[in-house]
């Protein structure tokens, strides 16, 4: 499931806020980031990756991911010329990794350390 485009941090408590009605009660959103038109959400529970589809983007697809189900995960990342950062997250019963692109601005090691704290649970 790869989504196209590169992303950018979004202020997690403007995504506490925009996406409450996903979160479950006390569920907290520790980072968040922002695609062209979707959302990759890291809470105190689960990865959350929002889809927008569509020409409009009216319909959205949310996707929970318990962060028990991420068997590894890898980060590459950006080097001289390739500017971008890349996450990718195996989960348990799949052998094609979830891939994410990440601007250069974005710190992948931040990432790398979200995904360490809760996955390592």
């Amino acid at each position: 499931m790869a989504l196209f485009g590169n992303a950018h941090t979004i202020n997690p408590a403007t995504a506490q806020q925009d996406y409450a009605r996903l979160l479950g009660q006390g569920e907290q959103i520790h980072a968040a980031y922002q695609l062209i038109r979707d959302s990759i959400l890291f809470t105190d529970r689960r990865l959350i990756l929002v889809d927008k589809q569509g020409i409009t983007g009216k319909k959205t697809e949310y996707h929970s991911i318990p962060y028990r189900s991420i068997t590894h995960f890898a980060v590459e990342t950006a080097g001289t010329f390739d500017l971008d950062a890349e996450l990718k997250i195996w989960l348990s019963g799949a052998s094609v990794p979830i891939q994410k692109t990440f601007t250069k601005g974005v710190d992948i090691y931040e990432v790398q350390a979200i995904l360490t704290q809760f996955a390592a649970r």
